[in-house]
């Protein structure tokens, strides 16, 4: 492949899709630790609907995002970079990209099984009501509840990674890998 005409950065629309499911994976992180322990009342109801609706947005995105990224080749590594990687940090790189594709979906997904298995619908804003993903069953539910804690955790966990290593590749590396992803000029 010609390096001279590849991509340096990532496109506007992946740049996008990135950050707009980042804020929204912090911001259903966080209602999703704040809600768990709320007494039953109104406010913990709107909540859970609400960390509903965000899962299955966060669910489409992912899905838009993946279908992007599959059909859109990413920029490779610089190559001063891949060169200064140690295998171990490459193989790292690769496995936790792909670890969050899964958990973007597994997370979502066991979210859903869960709400069903509960007896739960899911009304998408209020408005439209999605299929149950499972049988309402409350042996199932209690056996599911837990995977989507552990699941979610997992995902927080490797996003935290995620930003660590983008991090100190910006301010101890400086070799410009995050300028990559960063919205703004080409």
């Amino acid at each position: 492949m010609n390096t001279a005409s590849a991509p340096r950065r990532y496109n506007d629309l992946a740049i996008a899709l990135h950050w707009l499911l980042a804020l929204a994976l912090v911001g259903i992180f966080s209602v999703g630790l704040y809600m768990a322990d709320l007494p039953f009342s109104p406010q913990r109801l709107k909540l859970y609907n609400w960390h509903k609706w965000a899962g299955i947005t966060i669910l489409t995105l992912s899905a838009i995002r993946l279908i992007w990224r599959l059909s859109h080749k990413p920029p490779a590594l610089p190559q001063s970079v891949a060169l200064a990687m140690p295998n171990w940090q490459t193989q790292a790189y690769h496995a936790t990209h792909w670890l969050m594709y899964a958990l973007f979906f597994i997370v979502p997904l066991v979210g859903w099984a869960y709400s069903s298995a509960a007896g739960f619908p899911i009304v998408l804003f209020g408005v439209i009501p999605l299929p149950d993903f499972v049988s309402a069953s409350k042996q199932l539910a209690k056996m599911i509840k837990p995977w989507h804690e552990y699941s979610a955790f997992a995902l927080a966990g490797l996003v935290l990674l995620h930003v660590v290593a983008a991090l100190k590749h910006h301010f101890v590396d400086k070799d410009g890998l995050l300028q990559r992803m960063l919205p703004g000029k080409r």
